[in-house]
């Protein structure tokens, strides 16, 4: 299974939700995704510092040992190829992947690996509720669902989402990025 290799690895990492759904063999995901992994701490072949770059938040439906349905925030556009090389091999040529970035300044989609990428720009708040919102997902509609089968339901209302955004080549996108200025809050306030 692909989760289960993904674990092995240690490239799943704050994982919320980690199952089957009420389809079989139809498997969700909600956690942190490793983009790029931590380096080997000294004299060891396995023990690894903390990841460098991950796909927070995401969200994850596995059909086939496939990945059917991406979601989740990238904090730069450049960790968009990072995501798509390191993963490319197990994303279904029909998966429907709706990602939030830090750093553009209006919805994008760019097509990488044969797979149409729709781009959207992140203010705040929490990816889940974004994209709920977006999907126009009542509360009512997850009311009494499995964790699992609440990501079934924004996979199902995500195929038929119709992004806003231009198709554009991934150096295109480059021009509608900005650097993302954080504030650093330390100690009491």
């Amino acid at each position: 299974m692909l989760l289960e290799s993904y674990q092995e690895k240690g490239l799943l990492t704050v994982t919320l939700v980690k199952g089957e759904t009420s389809k079989k063999g139809v498997y969700a995901y909600r956690g942190d995704l490793v983009l790029k992994e931590g380096a080997l701490r000294e004299g060891s072949d396995t023990d690894r510092k903390p990841p460098e770059a991950l796909f927070i938040h995401s969200a994850l439906i596995i059909a086939d040992d496939k990945i059917k349905f991406i979601n989740g925030l990238l904090p730069t556009l450049d960790l968009l190829p990072v995501f798509v090389e390191k993963y490319k091999n197990d994303i279904a040529t029909d998966a429907v992947a709706l990602i939030y970035v830090e750093n553009i300044n209006k919805p994008l989609q760019i097509e990488l690996a044969g797979v149409m990428y729709k781009l959207l720009p992140y203010k705040e708040g929490l990816v889940w509720n974004e994209i709920l919102e977006e999907l126009y997902i009542e509360k009512s509609e997850l009311k009494g669902q499995s964790a699992e089968d609440k990501v079934a339901i924004a996979y199902a209302a995500a195929k038929d989402y119709k992004s806003k955004g231009a198709v554009v080549s991934y150096q295109q996108a480059q021009e509608f990025t900005f650097v993302v200025v954080k504030e650093a809050a330390v100690g009491a306030i």
